[in-house]
């Protein structure tokens, strides 16, 4: 999270006009358009539109502004100015700052649109003031934003890397390996039982790369950089379709520059100019 940001769980005392709202209807962000660049509207802008709140989160401020995330009914916008955009496709057009508080935004909005109910004796949840956090009405049991931890490993052969193809993936394009985290194991034992599972090799000399939040919905991507040890590419066809060793300069269709994914192949594509 930009250093500009603070994050807060208090609103101010009335409601300000040049407040930043991150309004979404699913993981689609209402933006403010002018050519390639877009930006997030204001209190003002919000009202003049006539959006449907149905339910809003203080996030903190930014530069001295406050800023809400908000669910919303609104399927259409009255201005041709304004309009809902795939988050992901914001990337690049939406300010750095902006986007990454529109990704903290979101995974509050989807955590607070599905943790309605205790999960220990189903009473109804209530928010808390003093921090991000829901409280059971019956029992006073807790209920936070749940984290997924996930590791994401970048798997070097020689001048090659590692890149598979799985059956989730929209098109044709390939990335780095990925996995949930399970219960008991540490991120270095996740990388090996992941690479193992979806490809049939070893790996060694596992090194951190550096982290991502990934709110869809829910995740937190960790970053890693291994060795080829040993075994011979075998995959199942279900999870992972297609996998292969590929050249810096000869790569087939990758992730777009979001994710860390992309991170991880650019690195590696610099270190081989």
């Amino acid at each position: 999270m930009t250093g500009e940001f603070v994050p807060s769980v208090v609103p101010p005392d009335s409601q300000i006009s040049d407040a930043l709202w991150f309004v979404f209807s699913g993981y689609r962000l209402l933006v403010w358009l002018s050519g390639d660049t877009a930006a997030i509207p204001v209190t003002r802008e919000v009202e003049a539109l006539g959006v449907d709140i149905a339910q809003r989160l203080y996030l903190g401020s930014f530069q001295g502004q406050p800023c809400y995330a908000a669910e919303s009914n609104l399927v259409g916008e009255s201005s041709s100015e304004f309009a809902f955009q795939e988050l992901r496709s914001l990337f690049g057009r939406l300010e750095e700052q902006y986007y990454e508080i529109a990704l903290f935004g979101v995974h509050l909005v989807e955590w607070d649109k599905t943790c309605k109910f205790c999960s220990s004796c189903r009473g109804t949840l209530k928010s808390r003031s003093d921090m991000r956090a829901k409280e059971c009405e019956d029992c006073g049991r807790l209920e936070f934003p749940r984290i997924s931890p996930a590791i994401i490993v970048l798997i070097e052969k020689g001048d090659t890397i590692l890149l598979a193809r799985s059956a989730r993936f929209p098109g044709k394009f390939f990335s780095v390996l990925a996995g949930f985290v399970e219960t008991g194991e540490s991120l270095e034992e996740a990388v090996h039982r992941e690479v193992k599972e979806e490809t049939g090799i070893t790996v060694k000399h596992i090194a951190y790369f550096g982290s991502q939040p990934w709110p869809f919905p829910d995740s937190l991507m960790i970053g890693f950089t291994a060795q080829y040890e040993s075994g011979e590419i075998r995959i199942d066809g279900e999870e992972i379709i297609e996998a292969g060793w590929y050249k810096s300069d000869h790569l087939p269709e990758i992730p777009a520059k979001l994710s860390i994914a992309r991170k991880l192949i650019d690195w590696f594509v610099e270190k081989h100019i």
